[in-house]
């Protein structure tokens, strides 16, 4: 997942130079024997956005599927090799020039984004032992945030963010998928998957020992039995069957908050004022890039830092403190731009401000969400439950990216309040109604769910909240 991530983050800096644009002119010349119009060019431009995030909702909704039909393992290996495919699209699309080939493997990047995480995420969570549960699935963010430093990194005009290079530059990715192929076979399935879909003890017993080291795990076996012995003959729950279940209702509601809550947080906000910050902040403009490389870079340490902590804090605790610190920087970041011109001072503390919102995203929800995902939904469930966070995901990343100009062109900077709102609402939702997952089997966190109450009081017309935390 971290290869699409860099996918993403890498054509990003190279479509900023209108790199694409111009090839798209120059293919449809020669293909065509004419100038395309600029309304043409803006088209085609859109259709290579939006095909990423089209191929990244549907790559995210075949997970159940494939992952019930290969297995966590083999559908890994499968969306590598699909990988690989637009790599090589990419690469011949500018020699042949055909822009209708960049279309085909942006779509198809996407795809790989959409899979992959799910996939990596699910077999990180059934592979990883209780106690350190947390800290295994937190290297999903901390691959994701060094596949965007990456990407920023080799897209310096320096290396290979260049006019001539930026097919090679979007053909790196296919590297790493080379090595996962290469790799990855010699790994066995996920535990979880193969004792209580497929029931064969052996078999788990085995791959325990080939990621755990030597053992019995004889309590991890029985806990998974006895969550076998719950699930009974379905294993492979739809995403109807998801919504439908009233004892899930909680754990749906608590990804849809903490989700909806991450897209409509500010994170494109902050990335699109950036730019003009760091210049009144007396930044070069050549020199930006390389501020940009740093926020990359503490994303990556403040990832890391999460993952030595995220079993000694707790999940609840680090979530609801990043939405939390997010929401009273965002209200910070108001005031700043609107005192900016009373003092030379007042952009440097706005450019600090930019690197603690990174550091609360990247300690708080960016890190968490992965490992809650996974915690909070049992075997029968999960696939269906990704499904369920992925189509989420892209759809409300698609809104948001409709919705975002609109919103900044009338709200301007008051728009940081509204983003405060958001997450001063997620850290309430999370304060009093999540539960801690830390520590427990998956049968004891569904108990914590099924142990939130919303009571209503006969004298008084209030709402009670109770959860067992």
């Amino acid at each position: 997942m971290d290869t699409r991530r860099y996918t993403k983050k890498s054509m990003k800096s190279v479509l900023q130079e209108l790199y694409i644009q111009s090839f798209i002119n120059s293919s449809w010349t020669y293909h065509y024997g004419d100038v395309p119009g600029e309304k043409t060019v803006t088209f085609i431009w859109s259709t290579v956005v939006a095909l990423y995030a089209l191929g990244g909702l549907i790559g995210s909704i075949t997970v159940r599927h494939l992952t019930s039909l290969l297995g966590r393992k083999g559908a890994m290996l499968l969306n590598s090799a699909i990988a690989v495919v637009p790599t090589v699209i990419m690469y011949i699309s500018k020699p042949t020039y055909s822009f209708e080939l960049i279309l085909v493997a942006r779509f198809l990047f996407g795809f790989g984004a959409g899979l992959g995480l799910n996939l990596h995420t699910i077999y990180l969570g059934e592979s990883s032992p209780k106690k350190i549960r947390g800290m295994v699935t937190v290297t999903v963010t901390t691959f994701m945030s060094l596949g965007k430093l990456l990407g920023q990194f080799v897209g310096l005009r320096e290396i290979l963010g260049r006019e001539e290079c930026w097919n090679i530059l979007l053909c790196i990715p296919g590297f790493f998928c080379v090595v996962q192929l290469a790799i990855l076979p010699f790994f066995p399935d996920s535990p979880r998957y193969v004792l209580i879909e497929k029931g064969n003890i052996k078999q788990c017993r085995k791959a325990l020992q080939c990621l755990w080291g030597p053992g019995d795990y004889k309590l991890d076996i029985e806990e998974m039995l006895a969550e076998q012995a719950v699930i009974g003959e379905q294993c492979n729950k739809s995403v109807l069957d998801l919504l439908r279940d009233k004892h899930l209702h909680w754990q749906v509601l608590s990804m849809l908050v903490i989700n909806g809550c991450i897209q409509f947080g500010g994170t494109s906000a902050i990335t699109v004022f950036s730019f003009s910050i760091f210049l009144e902040a007396g930044i070069p403009m050549d020199k930006i890039r390389y501020v940009t490389l740093g926020i990359g870079a503490s994303e990556v340490l403040i990832s890391i830092t999460c993952g030595l902590f995220i079993e000694r804090v707790g999940r609840r605790a680090m979530m609801w403190r990043g939405f939390g610190g997010m929401s009273a920087i965002m209200v910070l970041i108001t005031v700043t731009m609107y005192l900016k011109d009373y003092s030379s001072v007042i952009p440097y503390i706005t450019v600090i401000l930019i690197f603690l919102f990174f550091i609360f995203f990247g300690g708080g929800p960016a890190a968490i969400t992965p490992s809650l995902a996974n915690e909070i939904f049992i075997q029968s469930y999960r696939p269906a439950a990704f499904v369920f966070i992925g189509f989420l995901r892209w759809l409300l990343f698609t809104i948001f990216g409709f919705l975002f100009p609109f919103l900044i062109a009338t709200l301007k900077s008051l728009s940081f309040v509204l983003f405060s709102c958001v997450g001063l609402i997620a850290a309430l939702y999370v304060f009093f109604i999540l539960p801690e997952t830390k520590g427990k089997t998956l049968l004891e966190i569904s108990q914590e769910f099924e142990n939130i109450r919303v009571c209503g009081s006969s004298t008084e017309e209030v709402l009670c909240l109770e959860t067992k935390l």
